[in-house]
């Protein structure tokens, strides 16, 4: 059966106490930790989080992976080489904003220090962005999350729409380059992950299904892996 990989994503916690939480998740059987930021213009309700000053911070509390995830419009060589001190193992990045030779400028930079770069399709963003790029990159980071089943705050279904644009991002990856790895994104939980599952990912990203589990991260973290592992079973995923 296939292990996928879990990363914890640290939109939803109490950054007062991050230490804690990310020991807790990373103890808990998380494979990834997966820090959010963004700047003033895109994920507004996210902007200015989980900067390098975050991933520095919370380096020495685990021995996992830490990914940073950013949404940005721009981003420059200092910017890598601060995540790098930091000790970040990979850097995602949206596809709409990167694009062409500046693209080519940070993938140079980052394998210049050994990390590992992805891109991200964001909502109702094409996968023809990252047609050229896809065999360059070891991320192809597809977010899942919707507009209409939400709570208006921070719990948001998945729009029915990406299925198909799951599919097609895992095609494209066993064709041109196996080795990347395909991540979903968004408004994902232990009892609504099935079809998306199906359409076999390697990495899913978890915040409030963790850090909002009424039962606390730990519980989380297991009603998750329950899930994603019975699942993997049921559609014969290897």
């Amino acid at each position: 059966m296939k292990h996928i990989k879990i990363a914890a994503g640290l939109a939803h916690v109490n950054y007062g106490r991050i230490a804690d939480v990310v020991k807790e998740v990373s103890e808990a059987g998380v494979d990834i930790i997966h820090s959010d930021a963004a700047d003033m213009h895109d994920l507004q309700n996210m902007k200015l989080m989980g900067g390098h000053q975050i991933v520095s911070a919370i380096r020495p509390e685990t021995e996992l992976p830490i990914e940073n995830h950013i949404y940005t419009v721009s981003m420059d060589k200092m910017y890598i080489e601060q995540m790098y001190d930091a000790g970040a193992n990979m850097i995602i990045i949206p596809a709409e904003h990167f694009i062409g030779a500046q693209l080519a400028y940070i993938i140079n930079w980052c394998r210049e220090r050994n990390m590992k770069v992805g891109l991200t399709i964001g909502c109702y963003a094409p996968l023809s962005f990252v047609e050229e790029s896809i065999y360059d990159i070891d991320r192809l980071h597809i977010v899942t999350h919707g507009v209409d089943e939400t709570d208006g705050l921070d719990n948001w279904g998945w729009r029915k729409s990406v299925l198909d644009l799951v599919r097609r991002a895992r095609k494209m990856i066993d064709e041109k380059n196996p080795r990347c790895e395909l991540a979903i994104d968004g408004g994902l939980r232990a009892d609504n992950m099935d079809l998306l599952i199906e359409c076999n990912p390697d990495v899913i990203v978890l915040s409030s299904a963790i850090f909002k589990d009424p039962e606390g991260y730990s519980a989380g973290v297991r009603r998750c892996r329950a899930a994603i592992d019975q699942a993997a079973k049921k559609f014969n995923l290897e």
